[in-house]
């Protein structure tokens, strides 16, 4: 069956020779220039009209699916991980992009066809995830990595919904902060004084540096005589790539002949993240002996010291590796007989005790290097303990029996 002849550029309905019908909608235009024109095709005329006028719909609202690679969820996730994301993003945040990519998001989703996806297929991942075991914080980093991942797609022209800002993300509550107690600090820095790098220690629970920061400093960033160090830049965590052409048969970083194919820092942007801090008298002192101790480990490793002049290093030199840091610090806790707690409530226990001290908000704000007065406050009901803690205290010195009782003198 033939239908009249349509202006150029029209959709045109018609039954072929096979019996079924057709319809061809004209989009837009293809990227090597010719006429982008779309094919449908059903068994009967409504069926084909009713996705004739959906086309329609979505061209006129510019949001018609861009032609080509049919793509799945695992092979948009790699080419976005691999090609896109690495352009506008630090090299932190994709290595937590290629942690929910790789372990959770392309075994669990990559199956899908990427313009199959629904969010209820999302929400049934997350619920497997956490029934699995991964805590709520994990299911909700791969979905913000999926969210970012498919908003991609979505400005690219190869989906038209982003289906994960329409599925119901993971329950996240908020992370409980509990700073260590005054006794608790004292026994981590008595176990700490018995370790190597005492110092990377006092400085966290001290100052409140974050890791990264820790880890990052360099003696230029120190100035002992005038008692502040500088905060510029952070460690980043080391990304590796196989020196034997992957014949070893381990991952990356075990590899004898591995590869750093990563930069070790990167400059602190923020003006907030940049900052100089007082070093009290007593960390000074400490840094006085660790700059010493370090020297005698540069003579004592000769030819295998590499001189970077970071102010914690291997016994040869190197800069840190976090994950190892944070091991330390696990081990550290044990030590020291104290609960086990994350790395970043060293961070905490330090912002409470200068809020305590009555601190100035602004001033505590320099010193941690936040840039909004919300974050200082979200540490303001945390001070209750210690608050607690102190007024124990007074109590037993101003209301303790007295050893001898005061005599009456009349």
């Amino acid at each position: 069956m033939t239908n009249a002849r349509q202006p150029n550029g029209a959709s045109t309905i018609y039954q072929g020779k096979d019996g079924r019908w057709h319809g061809r909608v004209s989009v837009g235009v293809k990227d090597d220039g010719t006429p982008d024109r779309r094919h449908v095709s059903r068994k009967t005329r409504a069926e084909v009209t009713k996705l004739v006028r959906e086309l329609e719909k979505q061209r006129d609202a510019g949001t018609v699916r861009k032609p080509g690679q049919a793509w799945t969820v695992k092979t948009w996730l790699t080419h976005w991980i691999e090609n896109i994301a690495p352009i506008s993003v630090t090299e932190n945040t994709i290595a937590g992009y290629e942690v929910a990519v790789r372990v959770h998001l392309v075994p669990g989703l990559g199956a899908h066809r990427l313009i199959k996806l629904e969010p209820e297929h999302l929400e049934r991942f997350y619920k497997k995830m956490q029934d699995a075991g991964s805590k709520p914080a994990t299911a909700h980093q791969a979905h913000r990595t999926l969210r970012v991942a498919l908003g991609e797609a979505v400005r690219r022209g190869h989906l038209t919904v982003n289906v994960a800002k329409i599925a119901k993300a993971p329950r996240l509550e908020e992370e409980e902060i509990e700073p260590y107690s005054v006794e608790e600090v004292q026994r981590i820095l008595l176990a700490a004084g018995k370790r190597r790098n005492t110092a990377r220690w006092v400085i966290a629970l001290a100052l409140g540096l974050r890791q990264g920061e820790v880890l990052g400093l360099q003696w230029s960033d120190v100035d002992l005589d005038a008692g502040v160090v500088r905060v510029r830049r952070g460690r980043l965590r080391p990304k590796y790539t196989h020196g034997c052409g992957g014949e070893c048969g381990r991952k990356p970083g075990y590899c004898r002949q591995r590869t750093q194919v990563r930069r070790e820092t990167k400059d602190t942007k923020s003006r907030a993240g940049k900052r100089t801090i007082g070093l009290p008298e007593e960390l000074a002192k400490l840094l006085r002996q660790h700059q010493e101790f370090q020297a005698e480990e540069r003579s004592a490793a000769r030819q295998l010291w590499t001189e970077k002049g970071y102010v914690f290093t291997s016994p040869t030199g190197e800069p840190l590796i976090p994950n190892t840091d944070y091991h330390h610090w696990k081990e550290l806790l044990q030590e020291a007989g104290v609960r086990d707690a994350r790395l970043h409530d060293a961070r905490h226990t330090a912002s409470t005790v200068l809020l305590l001290l009555g601190v100035p908000e602004r001033i505590v704000m320099s010193i941690m290097g936040w840039s909004s007065a919300s974050m200082a406050k979200r540490y303001q009901h945390v001070t209750d303990p210690l608050l607690m803690e102190t007024a124990t205290k007074v109590g037993e010195i101003l209301w303790r029996k007295p050893d001898h009782g005061f005599e009456s003198s009349s």
